[in-house]
């Protein structure tokens, strides 16, 4: 599969730092019919942390999300990519924006098996044209098997 990059609207809820926390948060969800592509939470102080989502559908997660009380700031917008796992695969993706002096404010990249990986990443929203053209990225994202 060739690699791919999507620019992604994620959104960034705040919770509480407590044990089932997530699983609630995600069980809701789900219920609701939410499908997410990616989850990054971690913590923001004060016994509390963010969560990042990237749904698949923002419009069914907005309402999913309203009608669930949830507390979700303005979309935000990130990078989500994925293809074929092989030595230097992120290094591409990095080098891409690095030649195009964008710097990246944060990413997070996992092996998804199957000789696959993907991940996010984050640069400061003044770059975020810039660097959808530097790494081809077309909008929104779909689900791959």
């Amino acid at each position: 599969m060739k690699d791919q990059v999507h620019r992604i609207e994620y959104f960034a809820l705040p919770s509480s730092d407590k044990p089932g926390e997530g699983a609630s948060l995600h069980q809701k969800l789900a219920k609701e019919g939410v499908n997410l592509l990616a989850v990054s939470a971690f913590p923001a102080g004060d016994g509390s942390v963010q969560v990042d989502l990237v749904p698949e559908n923002p419009d069914a997660f907005g309402k999913a999300a309203k009608k669930l009380g949830l507390k979700l700031g303005a979309p935000k917008t990130a990078f989500l990519f994925q293809g074929t796992d092989r030595a230097g695969a992120l290094s591409e993706v990095l080098g891409r924006l690095g030649n195009a002096n964008i710097n990246v404010r944060a990413t997070l990249a996992v092996a998804a098996g199957g000789h696959r990986y993907g991940g996010l990443l984050w640069v400061a929203p003044a770059d975020v044209e810039a660097a959808a053209r530097s790494l081809g990225a077309v909008s929104g994202a779909t689900h791959r098997a």
